[in-house]
């Protein structure tokens, strides 16, 4: 199949991007049916809002909750909120606990 370069305008902001022909047969090959929405800034940006990294690649310190471990009672942080309905563990008593299962 033939493909040429086809003019597209960006949902995010308007401006007009290319659909380059080695795009459209890089899309075809891996069985995309619809052209892109946005142009590479765009997608760049809202990839990095989904992945919690930057715009140069680095990803961005993960929130931690601090917690007192249910096993050992040592001070520690986690990157999730606990509800206080499960126990939380610090990094050692976790592999411990996850070893026995």
């Amino acid at each position: 199949m033939e493909y040429e370069d086809k003019s597209l305008t960006c949902a995010d902001c308007g401006n007009g991007f290319t659909f380059s022909a080695e795009d459209q047969q890089f899309f075809h090959s891996k069985g995309y049916v619809n052209e892109p929405k946005r142009c590479t800034p765009c997608r760049d940006t809202r990839k990095a809002e989904r992945t919690g990294s930057n715009s140069r690649g680095f990803g961005q310190r993960r929130q931690m909750f601090p917690v007192v471990c249910s096993d050992c009672g040592k001070e520690t942080e986690v990157p999730f909120e606990p509800h206080g309905d499960k126990p939380v563990y610090c990094g050692d008593c976790y592999l411990k606990v996850r070893a026995i299962r």
